[in-house]
């Protein structure tokens, strides 16, 4: 029977509560638009409209999983309450110790920036215990901007000499031709996520001076030909449009005291009538030792609630399809 339900969190004190609902309650917003429910918070006690009981169970538990942030100091942001209901939707614990500890990096600001997911937390440690990562998986997974932040942390300890950026030039063809310039100008644009990233670390004006001296390198796929890549860390973005001699050439060029980081998304392969050198790669290398082979999915995807399940939904559609070829 649904009915309003009031739940309690044992030993909250009020400015643990203030700082678990948010600011204007904005936590409680948002989890209450994942949970399809209105919840309000009054002298000490959650309260649920139109629930059962399991229901108003499900929400405490994710508000006593959210509790754990709050204790540690650190903020709940619109990610974590999505994850936290989503895991314990799944009946799966969150272990928010396990993943804060994890700082990888920090802002221009100073803010930390650790794993938020499993799988992020997942990728985050094959990094560290592997000289090649590949990390496949859908949009607002994290994927690129992980890769940056642990690149950047490494260049910072004298871990590495310099960084590379690339990814392949599938746009460089027919939509771009029009455009002026050389071939980098003309995929400048398409490498917006790894600027990003590289200016919430180090600041606009660094990342153009780390730049403007080679210690940063942002190049199209096609200028790693030939080349070996010493004391350096090196990231392949979109590496779902190389083809297999791109990858082949790309893996090849790894050299002594330098790490390499694969990211992609299999089901946005814009490739015409050739398979995806990152696919390949993926089941030929699996189980190699130095190498690591991540799928993020849609459960690590720390945007809008919305962009989970429209994932989701193409991924529903995709198997309906396959099925009927089958």
């Amino acid at each position: 029977m649904k009915e309003i339900r009031k739940v309690s969190l044992d030993d909250l004190e009020e400015t643990e509560a203030m700082n678990l609902i948010g600011s204007s309650d904005r936590n409680l917003r948002i989890l209450g638009e994942c949970a399809g429910k209105e919840i309000s918070y009054r002298n000490g006690v959650f309260i649920i409209a139109d629930a059962d009981e399991e229901e108003a169970e499900m929400i405490r538990r994710v508000l006593e999983t959210l509790l754990q942030l709050v204790r540690r100091n650190k903020p709940v942001l619109d990610q974590d309450v999505i994850y936290a209901y989503r895991q314990i939707g799944k009946n799966e614990e969150v272990d928010y110790e396990e993943m804060t500890k994890q700082v990888i990096g920090r802002t221009m600001s100073g803010k930390a920036i650790a794993p938020k997911t499993r799988g992020q937390l997942a990728f985050v440690r094959a990094m560290e215990d592997n000289a090649i990562v590949f990390a496949i998986g859908p949009a607002g997974t994290g994927k690129t901007y992980l890769a940056v932040v642990k690149a950047v942390s490494a260049l910072k300890k004298g871990d590495v000499k310099r960084i590379v950026l690339t990814r392949p030039a599938v746009e460089a063809g027919e939509n771009l031709g029009f455009l002026p310039g050389d071939l980098k100008e003309k995929v400048d644009p398409y490498l917006t996520p790894l600027y990003d990233a590289l200016h919430d670390m180090l600041g606009i004006e660094q990342t153009e001076k780390l730049m403007e001296r080679g210690t940063i390198e942002v190049a199209p796929l096609a200028y790693m030909r030939g080349r070996t890549l010493n004391d350096a860390y090196v990231i392949l973005d979109e590496a779902q449009n190389t083809t297999t001699a791109q990858m082949k050439m790309f893996l090849t060029r790894l050299g002594f005291h330098s790490r390499m980081v694969i990211t992609g998304d299999i089901t946005q392969i814009d490739l015409y009538n050739t398979a995806s050198g990152l696919v390949e790669a993926a089941r030929i290398l699996q189980g190699m030792r130095d190498i690591a082979v991540l799928e993020l999915t849609a459960d690590d995807v720390v945007r809008h609630p919305l962009v989970q399940k429209i994932i989701e939904r193409y991924s529903q559609e995709n198997n309906k399809l396959g099925g009927k070829k089958k």
